[in-house]
C-alpha cells in the first residue's frame, strides 16, 4: 500500500480522531480510507447525472462564511428556486437550496461549495 502525507488543521484532526473512536475504526488510515470511499462513491453518482434534475443542496457553515455563500449563490441563480437560511445559536448557519435545472450546473454548484474550506458540510439530495 502506498503511504502519503496529509496536512490537517487541529479541528480536522480532532474530528478524524473522534470519528475513528465513534465508529470503531482501527486507526486513522482506516478512517481516511473509508472517507475516501464515500467521496469516490458520491463523485461517481454525481458523474452519472444528466439532463434536467431537481434536488436539495444542504450546507452547514460558520456565520462568517455568509458572504462566500452569497457570492456563490449569485453565480447559480438560474437553478435556484428557493433558499432557506437559518442561523443557530453557536454561530453556525444552515442553508437549504431547492434546485432545478441542468445537471452540469447542479454539479458545478455542489463542487464549488465542496471546495470551500469555510463550508463544513455539503450534501446534495436528488428528487
Amino acid at each position: 500500500m502506498t503511504i502519503i502525507s496529509v496536512s490537517l488543521s487541529e479541528t480536522a484532526l480532532h474530528e478524524l480522531n473522534r470519528v475513528e473512536k465513534a465508529m470503531g475504526f482501527s486507526g486513522r488510515s482506516e478512517t481516511v480510507r473509508a472517507a475516501i470511499r464515500l467521496l469516490v462513491a458520491e463523485s461517481k453518482d454525481r458523474e452519472k447525472l444528466a439532463g434536467k434534475v431537481r434536488g436539495i443542496l444542504l450546507l452547514i457553515h460558520e456565520h462568517e462564511a455568509e458572504s462566500l455563500v452569497t457570492n456563490v449563490k449569485h453565480s447559480f441563480l438560474d437553478i435556484i428556486h428557493t433558499q432557506l437560511h437559518n442561523r443557530f445559536k453557536e454561530g453556525k448557519c444552515l442553508e437549504l437550496f431547492l434546485l432545478e435545472g441542468d445537471a452540469g450546473r447542479v454539479k458545478d454548484m455542489t463542487e464549488t461549495f465542496q471546495k470551500c474550506d469555510n463550508i463544513e458540510q455539503v450534501r446534495l439530495i436528488l428528487a
